[in-house]
């Protein structure tokens, strides 16, 4: 049996690439296809989503949460697509990727 390598891609790539429909991630380099979520799964993400937003709503804070955006940590070839991300909306301006890509950076922590 024969194992296909997959073939190492750049997140600038990745970004261009991804087709509407379909969740996909890149994993180091890797584009990877999300499975379907459950209808479970879909249930805890909306009460999460729900929640937050009353509460962010009650309390009048510029926060959003968007459906499809990318977190990407700084120093990798991946991005993430998170359940759900409350997102602060004057950090936006922080966020070079926003406007072209939906996508936030985030700067890995030192231990």
């Amino acid at each position: 049996m024969t194992q296909a390598i997959p073939k190492l891609v750049t997140f600038e790539y990745f970004a261009a690439w991804r087709p509407e429909g379909g969740k996909y991630e890149l994993h180091e380099g890797v584009i990877v296809e999300m499975a379907q979520p459950t209808g479970e799964h879909e249930d805890v993400v909306g009460f999460i989503a729900r929640k937050l937003t009353v509460e962010f709503d009650r309390l009048n804070l510029p926060y959003t949460i968007p459906k499809t955006a990318l977190v990407k940590p700084t120093k990798s070839e991946s991005a993430y697509s998170p359940d759900v991300l409350l997102l602060n909306r004057p950090n936006l301006v922080n966020e070079p990727l926003w406007k072209k890509e939906s996508t936030l950076s985030l700067a890995e922590q030192s231990p």
